[in-house]
């Protein structure tokens, strides 16, 4: 991926202080002839290797500095500097004459360290693309963007976090600031840390901000979206050979139109498909290829392939990952490197910033609820609702008590009102000793930090907000990230470039929801350009069958079956519950039941394949 790690304060002989480096560096890209390490022993280690991202490391003037990713400077002289000698080295002149507030004067993808003989600092981008994971113990800071080179520190000690366990299951990855580790932690998206003296500071150097209130015009709005949109896009594809992820939905699918505006020849794009028929979008692929004049390139996913990608998951990531679309993801970057692609161009991020989840609606009509006189509510409707004669056999009363019921239940916690672990009571999945463990009250506490730390007070942007967060940071670019990584290539995110996310985040609330109109402005913009059957299909998640193979397809059910009867041993979940899980995805719902399923084999892959036990 391209390491970054060390630690600051302490001290270590010459030999040890060469070997914790050379051990953090295999862990976060490999130690090889293309990684290079800054060491001194009464204070501090500094490395970086070589991997799928850029990386830089440099030291001048008594400040040492490092970088992954490919970031840019809004000042013309740092950017020149970045040119002719490297970034690390304008990092440090940036260091030099701002402080930590360079890092409102840089802007991209980067994860990044600088340290002198008085403190560290650490920081990762805006929208969280790269990642960084750091511990504090004894007063020796340490650091890097793998969780797992961090606990290879000998101050860092080795041991799962139970409430990490806890929130994976909850949200089938572990958000940060968490890790699945005790006392490591990661950074936020936009978040820097400071280590002096002793004291850690840790705050925001950017804070999106939304427009609540002010009107906007679409004719002019449009002809900036797609201005944005060809900059964002020509800039991503780099120099390298470059192509597309292409599911046919509309952002990947604007992602390979943009690149062909961009390109003087036919652009390669390359697309997953799924025997399952309800799983398989690849007829919109061909729209899309063939309203582009793309190159196609097309693997279609048998399950004997996720018996083959688990091990490569589980290695490939330095946490528990419980997505199951990291399958597809890793074919199709597999295929694109086999064909020599250098930069893989991915569509994420335009439902988080354009409005186009569905919740996003179905939140609002529950909102509408709760903004009417609480007299009206409470004296008329509610009485009427909860105490009519036989309600319950009254299909209108039913629904009306149901929505009664979820209306009076807060954002953003609401939002969560149909996870599989809420759906009965926590004692029934889980063993008595690991929830008294764990705080079940933190996924909520976790979501409302997200939510309310929103520059809005419209639950739009709120939700937009937190989707940033927990869907973007957390879940799918770690998801693309990795995968792309495990194959061999590198992957950039226009559609989240900067200045689209705070275009998008000035847009009214109702440019991006209107009504039950999901991504209103973006589909409107975009007639036209699009294919109008991609801009009318509905949404439809890059998932994978899964459920129904693995009861099918005798490898890959037997791999479950043996996983989940080890998994039984763990102490996290009641083996009845896991046998009645199983039961229940056998004969009643596969791809319901086989979420869960997915997400407790991937636990037990990751545990086994990073050797613990227990």
């Amino acid at each position: 991926m391209g390491g970054l790690c060390g630690w600051f304060g302490g001290g270590f002989d010459s030999a040890t202080a060469k070997q914790t480096i050379e051990t953090m560096l295999s862990k976060c890209g490999g130690f090889s002839a293309g990684s290079d390490s800054l060491l001194n022993i009464a204070t501090h280690g500094l490395a970086v290797a070589q991997g799928i991202y850029a990386v830089n490391l440099a030291q001048q003037e008594g400040i040492r500095a490092a970088v992954v990713g490919s970031p840019h400077w809004e000042d013309r002289q740092l950017d020149a500097t970045a040119k002719e000698r490297g970034l690390a080295n304008s990092l440090i002149r940036a260091y030099l004459d701002h402080g930590h507030d360079l890092l409102k004067r840089l802007h991209g993808p980067f994860a990044l360290a600088v340290i002198t003989d008085g403190e560290i600092l650490i920081a990762i981008d805006r929208i969280g693309i790269h990642s960084l994971s750091y511990s504090l113990q004894e007063g020796v800071f340490v650091f890097s963007n793998s969780t797992g080179s961090v606990v290879t520190h000998p101050l860092v000690n080795k041991v799962i976090d139970p409430q990490a366990i806890f929130n994976y299951f909850y949200f089938h990855d572990i958000p940060s600031p968490g890790t699945i580790y005790r006392n490591v932690e990661k950074l936020l998206p936009g978040q820097y840390i400071r280590f002096k003296e002793g004291r850690l500071e840790k705050g925001f150097y950017w804070r999106l901000r939304y427009n609540d209130h002010d009107h906007r015009s679409f004719a002019s709005e449009k002809e900036r979206l797609h201005a944005l949109l060809s900059a964002a896009v020509g800039s991503a594809r780099g120099n390298d050979r470059s192509a597309a992820f292409l599911s046919g939905g509309t952002d990947s699918s604007t992602v390979t139109g943009m690149l062909a505006k961009n390109s003087t020849h036919p652009v390669d794009t390359y697309s997953i498909g799924f025997s399952a028929e309800e799983f398989d979008e690849m007829k919109y692929a061909r729209l899309a290829v063939k309203h582009f004049g793309a190159n196609p390139h097309e693997y279609y996913l048998e399950p004997n392939d996720i018996v083959t990608a688990i091990p490569v998951i589980t290695q490939a990531y330095d946490e528990p990952f419980g997505n199951d679309s990291a399958v597809p993801t890793y074919f199709c970057a597999k295929l694109a490197a086999k064909d020599g692609v250098k930069i893989m161009l991915a569509g994420d991020g335009g439902d988080e910033i354009f409005g186009g989840n569905a919740r996003y609606a179905k939140q609002m009509v529950f909102e509408h609820y709760t903004r009417l006189p609480a007299v009206l509510r409470k004296s008329f409707i509610e009485p009427l609702a909860f105490n009519f004669p036989g309600g319950d056999r009254v299909m209108p009363i039913r629904k009306l008590k149901s929505y009664i019921r979820q209306a009076n239940f807060p954002l953003p916690e609401r939002m969560e009102s149909y996870n599989f672990i809420l759906r009965q009571p926590l004692g029934e999945i889980f063993e008595e000793d690991f929830l008294a463990s764990v705080d079940s009250g933190i996924p909520d506490t976790l979501l409302r930090d997200a939510y309310f730390r929103a520059d809005s007070s419209h639950p739009i942007n709120r939700m937009l907000h937190l989707d940033l967060k927990f869907t973007l940071a957390d879940n799918d670019l770690r998801k693309v990230s990795r995968m792309c990584e495990a194959a061999g290539v590198e992957v950039r995110y226009p559609i989240l470039d900067e200045s689209l996310v705070e275009f998008a985040a000035q847009l009214p609330h109702n440019f991006k929801v209107k009504g039950r109109k999901l991504r209103w402005f973006f589909k409107e913009a975009l007639k036209g350009f699009l294919p109008v059957e991609i801009i009318n299909k509905s949404k439809h998640g890059f998932g994978l069958p899964f459920g129904y193979w693995s009861i099918s397809h005798p490898p890959l059910k037997a791999l479950v079956d043996e996983t989940l009867t080890r998994f039984e041993t763990r102490g996290y979940m009641r083996p009845d519950y896991i046998r009645n899980l199983r039961r229940l995805h056998a004969e009643e719902h596969p791809t319901y039941f086989g979420k869960m399923i997915w997400v407790m084999v991937m636990l037990e892959q990751w545990l086994e394949n990073h050797e613990i036990s227990g």
